[in-house]
Parts: C-alpha cells; structure tokens; sequence
C-alpha cells in the first residue's frame, strides 16, 4: 500500500469511528443522561406563549396557552390539559377570562383549543365554553376565537369542543409568540 492510500484508510477508519462515537454519546443523553432512563416521548401537542393583539384603536389585547396533549393520550385530543386565559381593555373598561383546557387539536402551525372558562370578570362568562385558533407565523403569529361572531363568549351557546374561528387577527410585533407543537396521529 502506498503512503496515499494507507492515509486514505486511515482518514477513512478516524471518520468511521468519530461517527460512531458521536451517535452513542446522542443515544446516551437521549435516553436521560445516561442514567439508564428510558427516552421521553415528545408530548402529542402543544399550544404555548403568550403576546397581544394589534388593534388600531390601542384596545389592550392579550392571550396567553399553556395547553399540551401528552404523548400517551396520542389518540384523543379531549384529554388535553392546560388553561388558556386572555383580556381586553380600552380606555379602563373591559375583562379577563381563565379557560380549563378541554381540547387541544393542532396541525402544522395551526392549533385550535377549546376550554370551560374556569374564572372572569365578565358576568355570564363562567362555565361557557370557548375556542381559540393559533397559527403560529414566527413573530408574526394569527389568532381567531369563538366568540368573533357574537361578540362576547356570554352569547354563544353550546359551542362543541376544539371549535374556533379562522386567526383573523394579528399579534402585535414585538409583545410575544405563540408556540404550537404539531400533532401527528397514527393513522
């Protein structure tokens, strides 16, 4: 063999073996720093984050999602869990709503959560239920919610759930992010 190709094989067997190196130290701190864990599945979904909305008139418009699907209820979306709560104020005036999570579908960078509103100031609103769609754009995200038709949550009636509206609306650059984990059922 001349000097070329043994450093051929040489450079060959040090690439063979930093590779190989490499994937044992990624499957020892996949499976839990190598304590001897067993590796965690990735949850099913999740919708996260918080930021306010833009309106022209200065309205004071924040939701924020703490909904995640865990990866063993993989097959049904209705065992989410989280809450999800949001305000609006103009000029002093307004409410806020805390939302149980009851329902939380998601695909791609599209998220849709449904929830019984838990506490508000809104009179009527406790116990209705209301859902919200996300569409996770970077800082640029779109939101949409259930109640856009009406009005109010108070006015709308027997919503089923994972049910919101088209993200019409438009986060307001620079207030925060929403994170949406997409949901890959086994079909």
């Amino acid at each position: 063999m001349n000097r070329r190709t043994k450093t051929a094989v040489f450079g060959a067997a040090l690439l063979l073996t930093a590779t190989a190196a490499a994937a044992s130290a990624a499957a020892s701190s996949d499976s839990g720093s190598g304590s001897g864990s067993p590796v965690q599945a990735r949850e099913a979904a999740a919708l996260t984050g918080e930021a306010k909305l833009y309106r022209s008139a200065g309205d004071d418009i924040t939701f924020s999602f703490d909904a995640h699907l865990a990866a063993k209820d993989k097959a049904d979306p209705m065992k989410a869990t989280g809450t999800f709560e949001w305000s609006h104020y103009l000029n002093g005036e307004g409410a806020r709503a805390k939302a149980k999570v009851d329902c939380l579908l998601t695909g791609g960078k599209v998220a849709v959560v449904s929830g019984v509103i838990t506490s508000s100031d809104l009179p009527g609103a406790k116990g209705k239920r209301v859902g919200i769609t996300v569409h996770d754009l970077g800082h640029r995200d779109r939101l949409g919610y259930s109640w856009a038709s009406t009005g109010t949550p108070v006015e709308t009636k027997g919503l089923p759930k994972c049910v919101g509206s088209a993200p019409f609306e438009k986060v307001k650059k620079g207030t925060g992010d929403f994170s949406v984990i997409p949901w890959q059922p086994d079909f």
